[in-house]
């Protein structure tokens, strides 16, 4: 009797469920952390992304539509052509608008190839690069997207080039999710900066 006694106290502190709701918080919580810090980090990624790829595209505008009379020859104090100039102040002010650390962006001391590329290393994350190449062209049959150096591709038999501006920009995004996901086992190679181009075609 005293046998069976202690096996029906037994039986039922097992069926007990006090103590689950617990155990389902423990298990889970890794996961919800995960979901959060994942939800939060790509959504502001996306949203960066859009500001970067707006302000590469009016850039560009800026850019494209002034003169290309002085690209050869700058006459401002900062060595840079006015068309240049121009999209440079730009993007300072659209970064400073949309409250993103231009990083201590400065002015290039030479051009290569009508291409112009600002850095930045003032930024904990990393570098910051923004390229201008106000000689870009691209086949007025198609091509492909334009690189991130906004370098121009070949272009192929019988296909007219247009010229026009490429503005590119690469701004460093320091990731959280991947830090997170390693809770639960997960390593997740992200990219280390996020990148947009756009292109305009000169319009003198």
């Amino acid at each position: 009797m005293i046998g069976s006694s202690h096996l029906a106290r037994f039986w039922l502190r097992c069926r007990d469920e006090r103590a689950a709701q617990i155990v389902e918080f423990a298990v889970s919580l890794p996961l919800l952390v995960v979901f959060v810090v994942g939800i939060y980090d790509f959504s502001g990624a996306f949203t960066l992304k859009q500001k970067l790829t707006n302000i590469a595209r009016d850039t560009a505008r800026i850019a494209a539509a002034d003169p290309a009379s002085d690209l050869t020859n700058p006459n401002n104090a900062n060595g840079l052509p006015t068309s240049v100039n121009d999209a440079f102040q730009a993007l300072q002010n659209y970064l400073s608008a949309n409250n993103i650390a231009n990083c201590g962006i400065t002015a290039p001391a030479a051009p290569s190839a009508l291409t112009w590329t600002f850095t930045a290393s003032s930024c904990t994350a990393g570098v910051e690069t923004f390229t201008i190449n106000r000689g870009y062209y691209y086949s007025s049959l198609g091509g492909g997207l334009p690189s991130a150096t906004c370098a121009a591709g070949a272009i192929g038999s019988g296909n007219l080039a247009v010229i026009s501006t490429c503005v590119s920009i690469q701004y460093v995004y320091k990731w959280q999710f991947g830090r997170v996901a390693s809770l639960i086992g997960s390593t997740t190679a992200l990219p280390t900066s996020i990148t947009v181009t756009a292109v305009a075609m000169n319009e003198n």
